[in-house]
């Protein structure tokens, strides 16, 4: 488990069965900002103390050039 990893108290592992509430697609973690990034849906949503708030009103839109985690 990374530095990261638990730091934010997220199981990347359990991240893995997780999917965008919008697009039902694919969402990549993005350790640096503790979030889940949807591409297609162009959201990221946040990480609070270990869980993920998949709620479209709490996420923040990302721009199309953002850069994207990497390795992913």
């Amino acid at each position: 488990m990374s530095e990261a990893e638990r730091a934010s108290g997220i199981d990347v592992k359990m991240l893995e069965l997780l999917s965008c509430p919008l697009t039902k697609g694919p969402l990549t973690w993005d350790a640096e900002r503790c979030e889940l990034v949807s591409r297609v849906a162009r959201l990221a949503y946040p990480v609070r103390d270990g869980i993920p708030v998949l709620l479209p009103s709490e996420a923040r839109s990302i721009e199309p050039d953002e850069s994207m985690p990497a390795g992913k």
